[in-house]
């Protein structure tokens, strides 16, 4: 059997992510392969970690991409904050809330639930009444940007809360990261993790996170060591901290190129400029979105510009219309999850692709595939059974 070469079709990715990645990011990642530990690749990853406090907009010296996706970078965090027995106080306002609650669980923690309605922010008064009624919580865990809804819930609140109970507090900012305000030291969030393939518009596989001096502290006197050997904090800094570098593992290198380039993208574009660009598609999509008789699921003060919460319509079938825009237009969208699963459609406008020309054609794509789709149910109810 003969394999040809792999031709992926042309695509344009409007989704929960990835996102569209620019040229010049697929041009950095394919130059040439240096060894993990060649003095150039080394003074490249201290640029890395410049960038990413940038974008964090922390000057935490802890701060780096793990050697996976975002979901490990979650791992990594609660697996090196947490031991056996301890209580994490687990924000729960959508589908990414929860797998934070069942990574608690696995890793032997207790998670005390603390739930909002999918569609819904995190609502820092209830996360305060059960704290007052728990004693002892160590770690509160919640989503700033929550992908499965298209919500953004007040990081700021969520963490003053939090640090009135004694309690460190851990942000997943996967969607967040680029897309909207994300201040870690204005906001005193101790530890955020984030993704590399939704507003930063770098290819999934890295996991940026940062870490405070109360994050590490706690990681340094811990009772025993983390479950985990590759997810290891202590081990992962030996390699990415400064002064001699630790053999760990073998990064992946051309990878780490390509955010190292998209970075300098953000940089270069000013991240209050790419906030306010995130914003100003999102309220184009939003205006295009009338005629058509879509409309956002979630309240215009906790929406997220760059996740579209997209109401179906009664009677509308939710896998085919995302499949004629994939089949006829290359067009990806997201389906709903959970709890949401056939309700909503999710249209992503993220980094790069948070543009005008996006918005153009996804709404001349969802017209032309909603009403075709409303004549053919149209035409169903006027059947007459043979």
């Amino acid at each position: 059997m003969t394999i040809s070469a792999f031709n992926p079709p042309a695509r344009v990715l409007l989704g929960p992510g990835p996102s569209e990645v620019p040229a010049r990011v697929l041009l950095a990642m394919a130059k040439p392969t240096i060894g993990h530990m060649d003095p150039a690749f080394i003074g490249m990853m201290e640029e890395v970690k410049t960038l990413l406090q940038y974008a964090f907009q922390t000057t935490n010296a802890a701060t780096l991409p793990i050697s996976a996706p975002g979901s490990a970078g979650m791992e990594a965090c609660l697996a090196n904050l947490i031991e056996p027995g301890d209580k994490v106080a687990v924000c729960r306002n959508g589908v990414f809330g929860g797998r934070m609650g069942d990574i608690v669980e696995r890793l032997g923690g207790v998670p005390l639930w603390v739930d909002n309605a999918f569609g819904e922010a995190v609502d820092p008064d209830k996360l305060a009444d059960a704290l007052k009624k728990t004693r002892d919580v160590r770690l509160v865990a919640f989503v700033h940007a929550e992908t499965s809804t298209g919500v953004l819930s007040d990081a700021r609140a969520i963490a003053e809360v939090a640090h009135r109970f004694g309690a460190l507090v851990l942000a997943d900012t996967v969607t967040a990261i680029g897309g909207v305000p994300l201040y870690v030291d204005k906001w005193e969030l101790d530890v955020a993790y984030a993704g590399t393939q939704k507003c930063l518009s770098c290819p999934p596989g890295l996991a940026p996170l940062t870490l405070s001096e109360r994050a590490l502290h706690r990681i340094r006197n811990r009772r025993d060591k983390p479950r985990t050997w590759f997810l290891d904090l202590s081990l992962l800094l030996g390699y990415w901290g400064t002064g001699k570098r630790v053999y760990h593992h073998t990064a992946p290198i051309n990878l780490l190129y390509g955010l190292h380039e998209a970075l300098r993208m953000l940089e270069e574009e000013g991240i209050e400029n790419a906030w306010q660009r995130h914003r100003r598609i999102h309220e184009a999509l939003v205006v295009g979105l009338e005629p058509l008789g879509l409309g956002i699921s979630v309240a215009p003060d906790i929406r997220l510009p760059q996740l579209n919460s997209v109401s179906i319509p009664a009677g509308v079938d939710d896998a085919q219309v995302r499949a004629r825009l994939l089949e006829e237009w290359g067009i990806e969208i997201g389906g709903g999850l959970g709890e949401l699963a056939g309700r909503i459609w999710r249209i992503g406008l993220m980094g790069q692709g948070s543009n005008i020309r996006n918005v153009t054609l996804c709404l001349d794509a969802l017209k032309v595939a909603l009403g075709t789709a409303l004549i053919e149910k149209d035409l169903d109810a006027k059947a007459v059974p043979t």
